[in-house]
């Protein structure tokens, strides 16, 4: 296996980022962190604790405060805030609307772009986000950026939400998930982009497995 230490994974939602950086990760027997994970918890806590989530001093104090912990399982990974496992709450509705607000604020990326820069400074690792090639690991041994069209991504998100209770429909979760995209490529700080020296993958054909090959065989070329 290449001496690579480090794969940066970005991409809009929905573009299949966790399940194949799960795969890598666990193909190659790397840690795995979903950066997004972090900014959905911040957002559940700020709802939890009656935070608004467009106050952007009580938000950049709440992100600086929260003691969180990744734990690697056999599915990958859980995610600890204050010692509590917040895994199965970060994909709910409030959450799912709130977090780019969040994640936009500029001294909530700062707090946890240098936590997630200390992760990686761990080991070799396989990170996902929207940023992970441009800002927090500009320097990764490899970059990638996933995409999908909207409509396909929606698909995806809304057989992902449909499993659980009082689903929304197909028209909310696209329209939802084009506001996400405007929000996360429109934000002043840290926008959701391609690394200049990135590889992009169109997953739209393809299946978890076939993204995490192309990403290998990446691998074994850089």
């Amino acid at each position: 296996m290449p001496n690579a230490a480090s794969i940066a994974i970005d991409g809009p939602v929905a573009s299949g980022k966790t399940a194949v950086g799960q795969r890598l990760a666990s193909r190659l027997g790397w840690r795995f962190i979903d950066t997004g994970s972090m900014y959905r918890a911040v957002t559940l806590a700020a709802l939890e604790r009656g935070v608004p989530t467009d106050d952007g001093d009580a938000l950049t104090d709440l992100a600086g405060c929260l003691e969180m912990k990744l734990v690697t399982d056999a599915s990958g990974g859980r995610l600890l805030v204050g010692g509590k496992d917040v895994t199965d709450d970060l994909k709910g509705a409030a959450v799912e609307r709130g977090v780019s607000q969040v994640s936009s604020v500029s001294g909530v990326r700062e707090a946890l772009v240098r936590q997630q820069r200390s992760v990686a400074d761990g080991g070799s690792i396989v990170m996902v986000g929207r940023d992970i090639g441009t800002v927090v690991l500009p320097t990764a041994d490899l970059k990638v950026y996933l995409t999908a069209s909207a409509e396909v991504r929606a698909r995806r998100r809304h057989l992902e939400v449909s499993r659980g209770d009082s689903p929304p429909g197909y028209r909310q979760v696209l329209d939802d998930l084009r506001r996400r995209d405007a929000l996360d490529s429109g934000r002043a700080d840290s926008p959701l982009r391609r690394a200049e020296d990135a590889v992009e993958i169109d997953t739209a054909g393809l299946d978890i497995d076939g993204v995490a090959e192309a990403i290998l065989s990446l691998l074994e070329s850089s």
